[in-house]
Protein backbone atom coordinates (compact mmCIF):
# COMPACT_ATOMS: atom_id res chain seq x y z
CA UNK A 1 0.00 0.00 0.00
CA UNK A 2 1.04 3.95 -0.79
CA UNK A 3 2.00 5.46 1.84
CA UNK A 4 1.62 9.62 1.51
CA UNK A 5 2.72 12.26 3.40
CA UNK A 6 1.07 15.55 3.35
CA UNK A 7 3.10 18.37 4.39
CA UNK A 8 0.98 21.27 5.53
CA UNK A 9 -1.99 21.30 7.50
CA UNK A 10 -4.35 24.63 5.93
CA UNK A 11 -7.31 24.39 3.56
CA UNK A 12 -5.15 22.78 0.36
CA UNK A 13 -3.88 19.90 2.86
CA UNK A 14 -7.14 18.98 4.52
CA UNK A 15 -8.89 19.03 1.27
CA UNK A 16 -5.69 16.65 -0.43
CA UNK A 17 -6.30 13.98 2.25
CA UNK A 18 -10.50 14.31 2.31
CA UNK A 19 -10.21 13.44 -1.44
CA UNK A 20 -7.64 10.78 -1.16
CA UNK A 21 -10.12 8.81 1.30
CA UNK A 22 -13.25 9.52 -0.78
CA UNK A 23 -11.11 8.35 -4.07
CA UNK A 24 -10.70 5.20 -2.10
CA UNK A 25 -6.86 5.04 -1.30
CA UNK A 26 -6.47 2.96 1.64
CA UNK A 27 -3.25 3.40 2.38
CA UNK A 28 -1.08 5.29 5.18
CA UNK A 29 -2.09 8.86 5.21
CA UNK A 30 -0.32 11.35 7.19
CA UNK A 31 -1.10 15.06 7.38
CA UNK A 32 1.37 17.47 9.42
CA UNK A 33 0.82 20.54 10.08
CA UNK A 34 3.02 23.33 12.60
CA UNK A 35 -0.51 24.99 14.32
CA UNK A 36 -1.57 22.51 17.25
CA UNK A 37 -5.07 22.53 16.20
CA UNK A 38 -6.86 21.13 13.38
CA UNK A 39 -7.24 22.68 9.76
CA UNK A 40 -9.60 25.38 9.97
CA UNK A 41 -10.96 28.37 7.50
CA UNK A 42 -8.67 31.15 7.52
CA UNK A 43 -11.22 34.32 5.26
CA UNK A 44 -13.60 33.86 9.04
CA UNK A 45 -10.42 35.03 10.83
CA UNK A 46 -10.21 38.75 10.86
CA UNK A 47 -13.68 38.84 10.13
CA UNK A 48 -16.61 36.98 11.91
CA UNK A 49 -14.31 35.57 14.39
CA UNK A 50 -12.59 38.43 15.22
CA UNK A 51 -15.77 40.13 15.59
CA UNK A 52 -17.25 37.64 18.00
CA UNK A 53 -19.44 35.69 15.73
CA UNK A 54 -18.08 32.62 14.92
CA UNK A 55 -16.54 30.45 17.52
CA UNK A 56 -13.17 28.83 17.32
CA UNK A 57 -14.48 25.56 16.89
CA UNK A 58 -17.01 26.61 13.82
CA UNK A 59 -13.50 27.79 12.29
CA UNK A 60 -12.63 23.95 11.94
CA UNK A 61 -13.01 22.64 8.22
CA UNK A 62 -13.88 19.11 9.79
CA UNK A 63 -14.56 17.94 13.62
CA UNK A 64 -11.05 16.43 14.56
CA UNK A 65 -12.84 12.89 15.07
CA UNK A 66 -13.16 13.17 11.13
CA UNK A 67 -9.49 12.21 10.16
CA UNK A 68 -9.46 9.67 13.29
CA UNK A 69 -12.45 7.98 11.55
CA UNK A 70 -10.72 8.58 8.17
CA UNK A 71 -7.57 6.47 9.43
CA UNK A 72 -5.73 9.86 9.29
CA UNK A 73 -2.55 10.21 11.37
CA UNK A 74 -3.23 13.86 12.26
CA UNK A 75 0.40 15.52 13.29
CA UNK A 76 -0.15 18.70 14.75
CA UNK A 77 2.20 21.33 16.22
CA UNK A 78 4.99 19.20 14.60
CA UNK A 79 7.65 21.14 12.11
CA UNK A 80 8.99 19.50 9.53
CA UNK A 81 13.23 20.37 9.31
CA UNK A 82 13.94 18.17 5.66
CA UNK A 83 12.97 16.40 2.69
CA UNK A 84 15.14 13.86 1.41
CA UNK A 85 13.94 13.11 -1.70
CA UNK A 86 16.65 10.76 -2.95
CA UNK A 87 15.81 8.56 0.92
CA UNK A 88 12.17 9.53 0.47
CA UNK A 89 11.97 10.39 4.04
CA UNK A 90 10.75 13.76 5.88
CA UNK A 91 12.27 14.70 8.95
CA UNK A 92 10.72 16.29 12.22
CA UNK A 93 12.86 16.78 15.13
CA UNK A 94 14.25 12.84 16.27
CA UNK A 95 12.00 11.37 13.93
CA UNK A 96 11.76 10.11 10.57
CA UNK A 97 9.36 9.20 7.82
CA UNK A 98 9.02 7.54 5.02
CA UNK A 99 6.68 8.04 2.28
CA UNK A 100 5.92 6.66 -1.90
CA UNK A 101 5.08 9.51 -2.44
CA UNK A 102 4.55 13.28 -1.01
CA UNK A 103 2.31 16.33 -1.44
CA UNK A 104 3.31 19.86 -0.34
CA UNK A 105 0.62 21.71 0.79
CA UNK A 106 2.63 24.48 3.15
CA UNK A 107 0.63 27.33 1.72
CA UNK A 108 2.07 31.07 2.25
CA UNK A 109 3.45 33.25 4.79
CA UNK A 110 2.63 37.29 5.38
CA UNK A 111 5.45 39.51 4.40
CA UNK A 112 6.49 41.70 7.96
CA UNK A 113 7.82 44.48 8.47
CA UNK A 114 11.48 44.83 8.88
CA UNK A 115 12.59 45.18 12.18
CA UNK A 116 14.99 47.74 11.60
CA UNK A 117 11.91 50.09 10.87
CA UNK A 118 10.14 49.20 14.16
CA UNK A 119 8.72 45.87 12.55
CA UNK A 120 9.53 44.07 15.49
CA UNK A 121 7.42 46.18 18.22
CA UNK A 122 4.58 45.12 20.28
CA UNK A 123 1.14 45.80 18.81
CA UNK A 124 2.37 45.45 15.44
CA UNK A 125 0.26 42.37 13.69
CA UNK A 126 -0.24 40.35 10.50
CA UNK A 127 -3.45 38.60 10.20
CA UNK A 128 -2.85 34.73 9.00
CA UNK A 129 -3.20 32.47 11.73
CA UNK A 130 -5.27 31.94 14.82
CA UNK A 131 -2.86 32.90 16.82
CA UNK A 132 -2.24 35.88 15.09
CA UNK A 133 -5.79 36.83 15.48
CA UNK A 134 -5.83 35.73 18.93
CA UNK A 135 -3.16 38.55 19.71
CA UNK A 136 -4.49 41.21 17.80
CA UNK A 137 -8.06 40.86 19.16
CA UNK A 138 -7.93 42.19 22.77
CA UNK A 139 -6.07 45.07 21.47
CA UNK A 140 -8.86 46.11 18.57
CA UNK A 141 -11.10 48.11 21.11
CA UNK A 142 -12.91 51.54 20.84
CA UNK A 143 -11.20 54.60 20.14
CA UNK A 144 -7.74 52.61 20.27
CA UNK A 145 -5.97 54.37 17.13
CA UNK A 146 -5.02 51.89 14.60
CA UNK A 147 -3.06 51.87 11.72
CA UNK A 148 -3.19 49.79 8.75
CA UNK A 149 0.13 49.66 6.24
CA UNK A 150 -1.52 48.43 2.68
CA UNK A 151 -4.24 49.18 0.65
CA UNK A 152 -4.92 45.51 -1.05
CA UNK A 153 -7.97 42.94 0.14
CA UNK A 154 -6.16 41.94 3.44
CA UNK A 155 -5.77 45.88 4.43
CA UNK A 156 -9.09 46.67 3.53
CA UNK A 157 -10.55 43.95 5.07
CA UNK A 158 -8.95 44.69 8.34
CA UNK A 159 -9.87 48.56 8.10
CA UNK A 160 -13.59 47.14 7.75
CA UNK A 161 -13.82 45.39 10.72
CA UNK A 162 -11.30 47.83 13.17
CA UNK A 163 -14.14 50.58 11.88
CA UNK A 164 -16.68 47.89 13.16
CA UNK A 165 -14.67 48.19 16.63
CA UNK A 166 -14.97 51.59 16.92
CA UNK A 167 -11.39 52.19 16.55
CA UNK A 168 -9.84 55.14 14.81
CA UNK A 169 -8.40 53.56 11.61
CA UNK A 170 -5.73 55.37 9.25
CA UNK A 171 -4.72 53.10 5.88
CA UNK A 172 -1.88 54.10 4.31
CA UNK A 173 -0.87 52.69 0.61
CA UNK A 174 2.01 53.69 -1.17
CA UNK A 175 1.20 53.36 -4.69
CA UNK A 176 -1.35 55.72 -6.24
CA UNK A 177 -4.17 53.98 -5.54
CA UNK A 178 -5.53 51.18 -3.07
CA UNK A 179 -6.08 47.77 -5.40
CA UNK A 180 -3.67 48.85 -7.59
CA UNK A 181 -2.20 45.41 -8.02
CA UNK A 182 -5.28 43.44 -8.24
CA UNK A 183 -8.07 45.75 -9.83
CA UNK A 184 -8.97 48.72 -12.79
CA UNK A 185 -9.26 52.36 -11.39
CA UNK A 186 -13.13 51.85 -11.15
CA UNK A 187 -12.85 49.21 -8.57
CA UNK A 188 -9.98 51.12 -6.39
CA UNK A 189 -12.59 54.02 -6.84
CA UNK A 190 -15.67 51.86 -5.34
CA UNK A 191 -14.02 51.10 -2.33
CA UNK A 192 -12.28 54.01 -2.07
CA UNK A 193 -15.73 55.45 -1.53
CA UNK A 194 -16.90 52.90 0.52
CA UNK A 195 -13.66 52.93 3.82
CA UNK A 196 -14.67 57.10 3.36
CA UNK A 197 -17.63 56.87 3.91
CA UNK A 198 -17.66 54.75 6.80
CA UNK A 199 -14.73 56.86 8.71
CA UNK A 200 -11.46 55.42 7.30
CA UNK A 201 -8.81 58.04 6.94
CA UNK A 202 -7.23 56.87 3.68
CA UNK A 203 -4.23 57.82 2.74
CA UNK A 204 -2.83 56.85 -0.88
CA UNK A 205 0.51 57.69 -2.27
CA UNK A 206 1.60 57.50 1.37
CA UNK A 207 3.58 54.98 3.19
CA UNK A 208 5.14 54.25 6.23
CA UNK A 209 8.44 55.43 6.81
CA UNK A 210 9.26 54.02 10.32
CA UNK A 211 7.36 53.16 13.62
CA UNK A 212 8.52 54.33 17.12
CA UNK A 213 7.93 52.31 20.53
CA UNK A 214 7.57 52.99 24.16
CA UNK A 215 10.41 51.97 26.17
CA UNK A 216 8.81 49.01 26.67
CA UNK A 217 8.86 48.24 23.46
CA UNK A 218 5.25 48.56 22.22
CA UNK A 219 4.29 50.73 19.22
CA UNK A 220 3.08 54.15 20.27
CA UNK A 221 3.83 56.28 17.07
CA UNK A 222 4.26 55.91 13.15
CA UNK A 223 6.61 58.76 10.94
CA UNK A 224 4.74 58.46 7.43
CA UNK A 225 6.64 59.12 3.90
CA UNK A 226 5.08 62.54 3.82
CA UNK A 227 6.58 63.82 7.04
CA UNK A 228 3.03 63.45 9.22
CA UNK A 229 3.65 61.54 12.18
CA UNK A 230 0.69 59.76 13.91
CA UNK A 231 -0.13 58.27 17.35
CA UNK A 232 -0.75 54.95 17.14
CA UNK A 233 -2.08 52.36 19.98
CA UNK A 234 -1.68 48.96 16.64
CA UNK A 235 -0.79 48.38 13.23
CA UNK A 236 -1.67 45.65 11.25
CA UNK A 237 0.19 45.05 8.07
CA UNK A 238 -1.37 43.66 5.41
CA UNK A 239 1.93 43.95 2.44
CA UNK A 240 0.97 40.80 0.62
CA UNK A 241 2.26 36.99 1.16
CA UNK A 242 4.93 35.14 -0.39
CA UNK A 243 4.39 31.33 -1.10
CA UNK A 244 6.05 29.13 1.94
CA UNK A 245 9.08 27.24 -0.28
CA UNK A 246 11.32 26.95 2.03
CA UNK A 247 11.34 22.91 2.33
CA UNK A 248 10.75 22.70 -1.11
CA UNK A 249 13.83 24.69 -1.88
CA UNK A 250 16.13 22.59 0.41
CA UNK A 251 15.07 19.62 -0.93
CA UNK A 252 16.24 20.72 -4.66
CA UNK A 253 12.75 20.91 -6.33
CA UNK A 254 12.18 23.33 -9.10
CA UNK A 255 10.69 26.94 -8.49
CA UNK A 256 9.43 29.59 -10.43
CA UNK A 257 7.77 32.35 -7.86
CA UNK A 258 6.43 29.17 -6.39
CA UNK A 259 6.84 25.66 -6.42
CA UNK A 260 6.66 24.74 -10.05
CA UNK A 261 4.29 21.90 -10.84
CA UNK A 262 3.10 20.66 -14.32
CA UNK A 263 -0.75 20.82 -14.98
CA UNK A 264 -1.21 17.67 -13.11
CA UNK A 265 0.28 19.20 -10.28
CA UNK A 266 3.73 17.27 -10.08
CA UNK A 267 6.90 18.93 -9.10
CA UNK A 268 10.50 18.71 -10.68
CA UNK A 269 10.68 15.04 -8.42
CA UNK A 270 8.12 12.54 -9.91
CA UNK A 271 7.42 11.65 -6.90
CA UNK A 272 6.93 14.75 -4.65
CA UNK A 273 3.35 16.82 -5.44
CA UNK A 274 2.30 20.14 -4.45
CA UNK A 275 -0.78 22.34 -4.32
CA UNK A 276 -2.49 25.81 -2.83
CA UNK A 277 -0.81 28.92 -2.66
CA UNK A 278 2.93 27.81 -2.77
CA UNK A 279 2.39 26.68 -6.44
CA UNK A 280 3.17 27.77 -9.71
CA UNK A 281 1.14 26.00 -12.08
CA UNK A 282 0.61 26.12 -15.74
CA UNK A 283 -2.31 28.79 -17.15
CA UNK A 284 -3.02 29.96 -20.41
CA UNK A 285 0.59 29.78 -21.66
CA UNK A 286 1.97 31.10 -19.11
CA UNK A 287 2.91 30.45 -14.90
CA UNK A 288 0.16 31.54 -12.28
CA UNK A 289 0.34 31.63 -8.80
CA UNK A 290 -3.33 31.81 -7.62
CA UNK A 291 -3.96 33.01 -3.53
CA UNK A 292 -7.46 31.78 -3.22
CA UNK A 293 -9.72 29.34 -1.03
CA UNK A 294 -11.05 27.85 -4.20
CA UNK A 295 -7.85 27.30 -5.76
CA UNK A 296 -6.20 25.71 -2.71
CA UNK A 297 -9.33 23.11 -2.69
CA UNK A 298 -9.78 22.26 -6.40
CA UNK A 299 -5.94 22.18 -7.00
CA UNK A 300 -5.29 19.97 -3.96
CA UNK A 301 -8.25 17.85 -5.31
CA UNK A 302 -6.89 17.51 -8.43
CA UNK A 303 -3.75 16.72 -7.24
CA UNK A 304 -5.27 13.70 -4.88
CA UNK A 305 -6.91 11.99 -7.86
CA UNK A 306 -3.69 12.24 -9.88
CA UNK A 307 -1.47 10.78 -6.95
CA UNK A 308 -3.64 7.89 -7.55
CA UNK A 309 -3.07 7.82 -11.52
CA UNK A 310 -6.02 9.94 -13.00
CA UNK A 311 -3.70 11.56 -14.71
CA UNK A 312 -6.16 14.35 -15.48
CA UNK A 313 -4.62 18.71 -16.09
CA UNK A 314 -5.90 20.74 -13.45
CA UNK A 315 -8.09 23.66 -15.26
CA UNK A 316 -8.83 26.10 -12.89
CA UNK A 317 -11.56 28.36 -13.36
CA UNK A 318 -10.47 31.27 -10.93
CA UNK A 319 -12.80 33.07 -8.61
CA UNK A 320 -12.69 34.99 -5.00
CA UNK A 321 -14.46 37.15 -2.81
CA UNK A 322 -13.74 39.71 -0.28
CA UNK A 323 -16.46 40.83 2.80
CA UNK A 324 -16.21 44.36 3.85
CA UNK A 325 -18.79 46.06 5.88
CA UNK A 326 -21.96 44.81 4.46
CA UNK A 327 -20.59 44.80 0.93
CA UNK A 328 -19.58 41.43 -0.87
CA UNK A 329 -17.28 41.35 -3.41
CA UNK A 330 -17.29 38.52 -5.57
CA UNK A 331 -14.71 37.91 -8.57
CA UNK A 332 -14.84 36.06 -11.38
CA UNK A 333 -11.83 35.38 -13.52
CA UNK A 334 -8.58 36.71 -13.56
CA UNK A 335 -7.78 40.29 -15.70
CA UNK A 336 -4.34 40.01 -16.45
CA UNK A 337 -4.16 42.42 -20.02
CA UNK A 338 -7.58 43.96 -19.61
CA UNK A 339 -7.59 47.05 -22.01
CA UNK A 340 -11.55 48.86 -20.81
CA UNK A 341 -13.38 47.90 -18.44
CA UNK A 342 -17.92 48.50 -18.94
CA UNK A 343 -19.17 49.84 -15.90
CA UNK A 344 -23.04 48.29 -15.36
CA UNK A 345 -25.54 48.83 -12.80
CA UNK A 346 -27.23 45.66 -11.24
CA UNK A 347 -30.78 45.63 -10.52
CA UNK A 348 -30.59 45.99 -6.49
CA UNK A 349 -30.11 48.96 -4.96
CA UNK A 350 -26.30 49.68 -4.75
CA UNK A 351 -25.07 46.77 -6.76
CA UNK A 352 -22.97 47.05 -9.65
CA UNK A 353 -20.25 45.26 -11.48
CA UNK A 354 -16.89 46.07 -13.68
CA UNK A 355 -16.49 43.48 -16.34
CA UNK A 356 -13.08 43.22 -17.77
CA UNK A 357 -12.29 43.16 -21.30
CA UNK A 358 -9.02 42.63 -23.67
CA UNK A 359 -10.51 43.54 -27.23
CA UNK A 360 -13.70 41.53 -27.78
CA UNK A 361 -12.37 39.05 -25.03
CA UNK A 362 -13.93 39.17 -21.90
CA UNK A 363 -10.86 38.32 -19.09
CA UNK A 364 -12.87 38.91 -15.60
CA UNK A 365 -15.58 40.15 -13.41
CA UNK A 366 -15.67 42.56 -10.38
CA UNK A 367 -19.30 42.36 -9.16
CA UNK A 368 -19.98 44.23 -5.61
CA UNK A 369 -23.37 43.30 -4.12
CA UNK A 370 -24.18 41.76 -7.41
CA UNK A 371 -24.60 38.03 -7.18
CA UNK A 372 -26.39 37.86 -10.26
CA UNK A 373 -23.87 39.48 -12.41
CA UNK A 374 -21.16 36.92 -11.01
CA UNK A 375 -22.87 34.19 -11.17
CA UNK A 376 -23.87 34.96 -14.91
CA UNK A 377 -19.89 35.81 -15.66
CA UNK A 378 -18.80 33.07 -13.98
CA UNK A 379 -20.94 30.81 -16.14
CA UNK A 380 -19.24 32.83 -19.08
CA UNK A 381 -15.49 32.53 -18.35
CA UNK A 382 -16.24 28.63 -18.13
CA UNK A 383 -17.63 28.42 -21.05
CA UNK A 384 -15.11 30.44 -22.90
CA UNK A 385 -18.05 32.89 -24.58
CA UNK A 386 -17.46 36.54 -24.38
CA UNK A 387 -20.58 38.62 -24.49
CA UNK A 388 -20.35 41.55 -27.10
CA UNK A 389 -19.23 45.07 -24.59
CA UNK A 390 -22.02 47.00 -26.15
CA UNK A 391 -24.62 44.38 -24.67
CA UNK A 392 -23.09 44.18 -21.10
CA UNK A 393 -23.02 48.43 -21.23
CA UNK A 394 -26.74 48.42 -22.29
CA UNK A 395 -28.95 48.34 -18.87
CA UNK A 396 -31.56 46.85 -21.06
CA UNK A 397 -29.56 43.96 -21.60
CA UNK A 398 -31.00 40.78 -19.38
CA UNK A 399 -27.96 38.85 -18.51
CA UNK A 400 -29.04 35.84 -18.65
CA UNK A 401 -29.87 36.33 -22.11
CA UNK A 402 -26.06 35.90 -22.71
CA UNK A 403 -25.93 32.44 -21.55
CA UNK A 404 -28.49 31.06 -24.61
Amino acid sequence: MSKIIVIGAGQAGASLVAKLRALGHDGPVTLIGEEPIPPYQRPPLSKAYLLGEMTRERLYLRPKQFYADQAIDLRLGETVQAIDPVAQTVTLGSETLSYDQLALTTGSSPRRLPAAIGGNLDGVHTVRTLADVDRMGPQLTSGARVLIVGGGYIGLEAAAVARKCGAEVTLVEMADRILQRVAAPETSDYFRTLHRSHGVDLREGIGLHRLTGTDSGAVSGADLTDGTFLPVDMVIVGVGITPATELAAQAGLAMDNGILVDAFGRTSDPLVWAAGDCTAFPYRDQRMRLESVQNAIDQAEAVAANMLGAAAPYLPQPWFWSDQYDIKLQIAGLNTGYDRVIVRQGEAPGAVSHWYYCGPTLLAVDAMSDPRAFMVAKRLLAAGTSPDPSLIADPKTALKALLG
